[in-house]
């Protein structure tokens, strides 16, 4: 069976995931989709406990990554699933990451509106981290600011013939191909090419 890897750039209360698989040097797009890791909970779950009492908001952050985990738990279950049906063993999942710092504690985060953002930023990210390893995968992280310039150097290519493949996958596919999934799948192809 080919191998495969998941990849995943994240926003507030979702996600893009791209699959590729296949031979490192030639992968192919396996599948892509839209994970929501929000639905009962606001999708800015900071933003919302901003200025609320320090204990009601704790509940509230409390609730929004539990329900962001099981959504995204589920969701890295049936990406895998697909992925075995469509022939392939997905095996790594690339995530794209902040240059941020470690995060203070939550009174810290809501007394700072940059915090609060990349606190949700982390949220999400977290989420898909742990349904990944539940799902057996190694999670390969990557700056998102460095992942051209990482993926060139791993695959051997220019930056430039990286894009224009990735820009490639897309036109077989149609819509939606934008840089959510253009960077969902090269992180997804670095995925893979750790596996090697």
């Amino acid at each position: 069976m080919d191998r495969a890897a998941l990849g995943f750039r994240s926003h507030s209360g979702w996600a893009t995931l791209v699959a590729v698989g296949g031979p490192v040097r030639d992968p192919a797009i396996v599948l892509r989709r839209r994970v929501e890791l929000s639905r009962e909970t606001p999708r800015q779950p900071f933003h919302a406990a901003e200025g609320r009492p320090f204990q009601e908001a704790e509940g509230l952050i409390r609730r929004a990554t539990k329900e962001a985990r099981s959504l995204a738990s589920r969701a890295l279950r049936e990406a895998v699933e697909d992925v075995g049906r469509a022939g392939k063993e997905a095996r790594t999942c690339g995530l794209l990451v902040a240059a941020g710092r470690p995060l203070p504690g939550l009174a810290d985060v809501l007394a700072s509106h940059a915090l609060i953002h990349a606190a949700e930023g982390e949220l999400f990210r977290e989420a898909l981290r742990e349904g990944s390893r539940g799902s057996g995968l190694a999670v390969v992280e990557v700056k998102e600011r460095d992942a051209f310039d990482r993926a060139a150097s791993t695959l051997g290519l220019r930056a430039s013939a990286l894009k224009r493949r990735i820009e490639e996958w897309g036109r077989p596919l149609g819509p939606p191909w934008r840089q959510d999934e253009k960077l969902g799948a090269l992180v997804a192809w670095l995925a893979l090419a750790s596996d090697a």
